[in-house]
């Protein structure tokens, strides 16, 4: 099947052509025709899946059938997103294909100046792109005027839910027109994100390109037990002598993260991290100098990678296991995109069995385990709790703020970085799947000559999971949590 059966426009289609794409994806190939028909639909879909074209091809099309009103232009399609990296990428998306269409699209996220944003709004557009938070500052200030939204997108639904967003959407479909077409896609599809779905969307129609809460079939998963005290150095070995050369690594916190990246950056691997308490800039610098290769390992905060589009990403890291096992699914979603292969390395230590199991039973399969030679974990060692980084799934809860003081998931409330307070379940430990998993995954590659720097021998630090809560922020910073 090609992009022209799928009705597009030829203007589109050369679009699509100039990116070097010939055949739709499932997604694509599903979503399209219903979201040309102007029907409401509910897709889900895995990370990598070609959703962002799935929705924004068509979405042009509609818009560009109907000319520009004559005394302005006025927001006819809206995107809510849940970060700013994948508001960038969607914006991006939407210039990249409607560069040969009549139509004007912005982009509006938090972490930046306001005033840019509110001219380019004045100035009329077609498009907007935009993070919960920061929408609700400009229809505060009323610079933007949502009266005459025809489709709504809600992007990846389920971590706007899980950052404590459902607030700040009620809020926004309060704004807009009740006559519109409405368009959600979810990585998963969880209760709460079927109970938005029913007050949200008529007679949808349900697309579904992989089971729930699956993990790729393009991507290689292994487990390396290791001891929590050499998890940087096994990490910093794993690099160099497999001479890797593109690596996002994951950690539970933002200070984790800082943290390791200075610690590879000694180890003469060139490092950077990204997290919600880096300005814009920065989080922008630092992809882009990961995108061209000037920065070889990225490490990343769970809400900071989500949306994160690079083209090809060979390996993604599990340095900390997360709290919550779907997350596991969306960490090593980056690589193994568009039917790329991927690999995926998980390092687990004795406090993160409970976690490690909770994976496997979440996606339905046990995932091989390999112990480096060196790397052995120390059988003495017990298991310590892991500080909470991620909370509870109840959205709309209250949690612990510094001080025993409440903190509240609304739209101007301070928003932790991955959460509240879900708790882990800690402490029982599991045993390796054994020699045959290993033999079943095959040996791990020791390949000399990698050229990684020193790889660990200056002793490893302890890699920090202190469970960080953003602190309360002052009112200005408030307004912009996305």
């Amino acid at each position: 099947m090609s992009f022209k059966s799928l009705g597009l426009s030829a203007e589109l289609l050369r679009a699509v052509a100039e990116q070097g794409y010939s055949e739709p994806t499932p997604i694509q190939t599903q979503a399209i025709p219903v979201i040309l028909e102007g029907r409401d639909i509910m897709a889900g879909a895995q990370t990598g899946t070609g959703k962002t074209a799935g929705f924004t091809l068509p979405l042009l099309q509609r818009l560009s059938a109907q000319p520009p009103a004559k005394n302005g232009r006025r927001i006819r399609a809206l995107v809510l997103t849940p970060t700013r990296e994948l508001a960038a990428q969607v914006a991006e998306s939407v210039e990249v294909y409607g560069k040969y269409l009549p139509l004007r699209s912005t982009v509006v996220f938090g972490g930046v100046k306001i005033n840019p944003q509110t001219t380019k709004l004045r100035n009329g557009v077609d498009v907007l792109v935009a993070t919960p938070g920061r929408l609700l500052d400009h229809v505060g200030q009323r610079t933007v005027d949502l009266s005459h939204v025809e489709i709504l997108v809600l992007d990846e639904a389920d971590r706007m839910l899980d950052m404590g967003f459902i607030r700040d959407i009620r809020r926004v479909l309060a704004v807009l027109p009740k006559k519109r077409q409405n368009l959600l896609f979810s990585a998963t599809f969880s209760d709460e994100i079927k109970q938005l779905a029913d007050g949200l969307l008529t007679s949808p129609v349900l697309i579904e390109v992989a089971r729930r809460n699956k993990t790729s079939e393009t991507v290689a998963q292994v487990v390396h037990p290791v001891d929590r005290e050499r998890k940087r150095e096994l990490l910093s070995f794993l690099i160099g002598s497999q001479n890797w050369k593109q690596v996002l690594v994951f950690t539970r916190t933002k200070h984790g993260a800082d943290r390791l990246a200075r610690q590879l950056n000694l180890d003469g691997i060139t490092s950077a991290a990204i997290h919600g308490n880096k300005a814009q800039g920065t989080r922008t610098r630092a992809l882009a100098d990961f995108k061209q290769g000037t920065v070889r390992v990225l490490v990343a905060t769970d809400i900071a990678a989500r949306g994160l589009d690079i083209d090809q990403l060979p390996h993604v890291v599990n340095f900390e296991l997360p709290n919550v096992p779907e997350d596991y699914v969306h960490r090593i979603g980056r690589t193994g995109r568009a039917g790329n292969q991927g690999q995926a390395a998980s390092l687990v230590c004795i406090d993160e069995r409970k976690l490690l199991m909770d994976i496997e039973r979440v996606t339905k399969q046990p995932i091989p385990q390999i112990v480096i030679e060196g790397y052995e974990p120390n059988p003495s060692i017990k298991a310590e709790p892991i500080p909470n980084g991620r909370g509870a799934r109840g959205r709309n809860q209250p949690s612990a703020a510094p001080g025993g003081q409440q903190r509240r998931a609304h739209h101007g409330s301070s928003r932790p970085e991955a959460g509240g307070n879900r708790p882990s379940n800690r402490g029982s430990a599991r045993p390796a799947h054994g020699n045959q998993a290993a033999r079943a995954h095959g040996q791990s590659k020791q390949s000399p000559g990698a050229g990684a720097g020193n790889t660990g021998r200056g002793g490893p630090a302890k890699a920090d999971v202190a469970g960080s809560r953003r602190p309360q922020r002052s009112r200005r910073q408030r307004h912009n949590p996305a």
